[in-house]
């Protein structure tokens, strides 16, 4: 099992300052209500949930930014919002986290992603999505590429967030990873659809259990099945490495070397697993984009993803807080 020492994992993290990063994908806010239940309602057989208190974060691609300024990075978000209220409230969260917008491409036909989690004594009692998850317009994807273009010269690395939502079309996602190719940036991509065929070319792919299952078409139960269903998507795609994440199974890195790391969990608690897989690509990217071998970015991220999961909500991990857990 690979060791990674506290000093290494320091020097790497202390080139996290500045790392200019571009974040490509589907912008949400979190929105949540905590309060509590103490009846069912008359009009129907739901419970009533007392309002207590709100917050509102930055989710999907939002939130891989914000764990990359939580990280000391410099993040560029580019991506989609709409003409709205929600749109606003999003620039603002962005602004205050010193993030700069000129990335963001307005679409007034679509609504700005919000989701809503109403939690109750520390349960979701229901969640409610405010989206269109239909393929972006033509008009968008050129006002997205011309940005690309511009702002790629002066990138350390792209991360590529897939939420699904109609924004990572085949066109875009192939005319942006042949330039990010052509530029030799560092690409790192968070999965989402069944198939992987568009996701090419890469450095680093890091699917979660269930998506890698389904993208290999291999059901894996076991470690020889884990180890096919690696080697199969890394085999399939232009693509120097596959990061598998299994929850408290910890995570499985394949490199076109041929080597195989497993790395077991370091979470002491898991509380909300929201976001985790935010973290492990903000981290991995940083780490890699800093000088970190794959396998030294792949240990980072677990432990940063290990310290999100103890947290509630949708959640960021610091410099100091991932360095503490080595």
């Amino acid at each position: 099992m690979f060791i990674l020492k506290r000093q290494r994992a320091a020097e790497i993290t202390a080139a996290f300052a500045g790392k200019r990063i571009i974040v490509l994908g589907d912008l949400m806010l979190d929105e949540f209500i905590f309060g509590r239940v103490r009846r069912i309602s008359p009009e129907a057989p739901v419970p009533v949930v007392e309002v207590e208190r709100q917050t509102l974060t930055l989710g999907g691609a939002g939130n891989v930014v914000s764990n990359l300024v939580a990280l000391g990075a410099s993040p560029m978000p580019l991506g989609v919002v709409g003409d709205d209220a929600d749109a606003e409230r999003m620039r603002f969260a962005f602004q205050k986290a010193g993030v700069n917008l000129d990335s963001l491409v307005v679409d007034a036909k679509r609504p700005t992603t919000l989701k809503t989690r109403i939690i109750a004594h520390n349960q979701q009692v229901v969640r409610a999505d405010r989206e269109n998850c239909k393929a972006i317009a033509p008009e968008i994807e050129e006002g997205l590429l011309a940005v690309f273009r511009r702002e790629m010269a002066q990138a350390d690395a792209l991360i590529v967030s897939d939420y699904n939502k109609g924004l990572l079309t085949a066109r875009l996602l192939a005319e942006v990873l042949s330039l990010a190719r052509e530029r030799e940036l560092t690409v790192c991509l968070d999965p989402k659809r069944r198939s992987f065929a568009h996701y090419q070319p890469l450095t680093v792919i890091t699917p979660n259990h269930q998506e890698a299952s389904e993208a290999s078409g291999i059901t894996i139960e076991d470690d020889a099945s884990l180890i096919e269903a690696g080697q199969q998507i890394l085999h399939s795609l232009d693509c120097r490495a596959a990061l598998i994440t299994r929850g408290e199974e910890g995570m499985a890195l394949f490199t076109d070397d041929g080597a195989v790391t497993r790395i077991p969990t370091v979470a002491r608690e898991v509380y909300d697993v929201t976001g985790a897989g935010d973290t492990v690509i903000a981290t991995l990217t940083l780490a890699l984009a800093s000088g970190a071998s794959y396998v030294e970015s792949a240990v980072l991220a677990n432990h940063a993803a290990g310290v999100v999961v103890g947290k509630l909500g949708t959640a960021t991990v610091s410099r100091d807080e991932l360095l503490a857990t080595i």
